[in-house]
């Protein structure tokens, strides 16, 4: 009996230990998950790209927008997307010296 009561608390943690692990394992796909909800943010994203793709300078206009946070979010995401244009074409496109 007591060997019965011992395996099922080794179970029992190691479910429960598992548990954690996974939900710790992902916490960048929460983030991005809570990004992709944000409209905020996907604007900024993707006037960011359109202004880097254009050519123009990196000045995210967050008038628009009536809170600090949404501010906030649309800026963090118009950086993102300019700066990953810019990225993406200095990877597809390497300078040789």
């Amino acid at each position: 009996m007591l060997k019965l009561a011992a395996s099922g608390l080794a179970l029992v943690l190691c479910v429960g230990t598992a548990g954690l692990v996974a939900s710790n394992a992902r916490p960048n796909q929460n983030a991005e998950a809570r990004l992709a909800a944000d409209g905020a943010y996907r604007d900024g994203l993707y006037l960011g790209r359109l202004a880097a793709q254009n050519g123009r300078t990196q000045q995210p206009s967050t008038g628009r927008w009536s809170t600090k946070r949404d501010r906030a979010s649309f800026t963090a995401g118009y950086q993102r997307g300019y700066n990953d244009v810019l990225a993406s074409a200095a990877i597809n496109n390497p300078r040789t010296e």
